[in-house]
């Protein structure tokens, strides 16, 4: 297994089991299939509304001894309702609770969206809900982020959703650099220039929504979206490997030398999953795949572009 090398020596394996989507019912089994299976890095947050199934399941392994606390990587996220300097640190106490642990190992700030703290764990229903990035700019929910890396109740800070200018803004503030920044990316949202600038900064990054996210929400979802895992291309070069289209795209972002984290809850495709790190592409294929980018976001973020709002598409990505 590929690990993403920080620069205390910490390392996270690069293929990681995502928890978005999961249900509770489903995701206490998964957790404990993917430990099963060898994985070591699980991804979280808040607002998958899962997490106190995860700790249980966390807790279920290390009570049966097949793993301790410190071999696994464990990254959570803070919630849009949560930016403002002093509430970082109480949302991520009780992401610390549900998941029945003393510390992540990454915290990430979710979206660079800000949301009165009344909405709870969810999404707002009308622009009256938001905090203008002048009411509340990233870098005063970095300095709560800040925090919680000095307390040591997250071993690393990074962000999610970040645009390279908006990543620029935040490093010529902070004290901590953020070390991670997760994002959308797939062969048709390969991200080039943003992967550049991280890798330039020494930023890592993770790729979300790797397999496509069919399994998106309905108010993620356009008529006329492609099909990531029906691709001509990826099905070819996944015959050539004897292997499937998904273990191709997992694959493809180990190569690039990003994490990812494929979400699934069936057993047998959890173990397909972690087998895609013995898949070795060609260069012939990683310039066929390179071909294949659209620019295309399944997940737009258009959820966040309310009328009357001072959030937009353009401003979310800064494009």
């Amino acid at each position: 297994m590929e690990n993403l090398t920080f620069k205390n020596g910490d390392k996270m394996p690069a293929i990681g089991l995502g928890t978005w989507k999961s249900d509770p019912g489903d995701v206490y089994n998964a957790v404990i299939a993917a430990i099963k299976s060898g994985y070591r890095h699980i991804d979280c947050a808040a607002i998958y509304g899962n997490e106190p199934e995860v700790g249980k399941a966390l807790q279920q392994v290390f009570n049966d001894g097949i793993v301790k606390r410190e071999e696994l990587w464990i990254t959570s996220k803070l919630w849009n309702n949560s930016h403002r300097q002093e509430e970082v640190l109480p949302a991520l106490k009780k992401t610390l609770e549900d998941l029945q642990l003393e510390y992540v190992d990454l915290y990430l700030v979710h979206w660079p969206v800000a949301l009165k703290n009344e909405v709870g764990l969810g999404f707002p229903d009308g622009a009256d809900k938001f905090l203008s990035l002048d009411e509340v700019p990233l870098t005063e929910t970095w300095k709560g982020m800040e925090q919680a890396n000095q307390e040591g109740l997250a071993k690393h800070i990074g962000v999610s959703n970040f645009s390279k200018k908006k990543i620029q803004d935040l490093v010529k503030a902070c004290t901590i650099k953020p070390e991670m920044n997760q994002v959308e990316m797939h062969p048709y949202l390969q991200q080039k220039e943003l992967v550049s600038f991280c890798e330039s900064e020494g930023i890592h990054m993770t790729a979300y929504s790797p397999l496509g996210s069919g399994d998106r929400p309905a108010r993620s979802k356009k008529e006329d979206a492609p099909v990531l895992m029906e691709d001509k291309t990826i099905h070819s070069i996944a015959k050539k490997h004897g292997c499937s289209a998904a273990q191709v795209l997992i694959s493809w972002a180990v190569n690039r030398g990003t994490a990812v984290i494929p979400k699934s809850v069936n057993p047998e495709r959890i173990q397909q999953n972690i087998d895609s790190a013995k898949i070795n592409l060609s260069e012939e294929d990683l310039q066929t795949i390179a071909d294949l980018d659209k620019h295309y976001r399944f997940i737009d973020g258009a959820f966040w572009a309310m009328e009357d709002n001072s959030y937009t598409l353009e401003s979310l990505w800064n494009e």
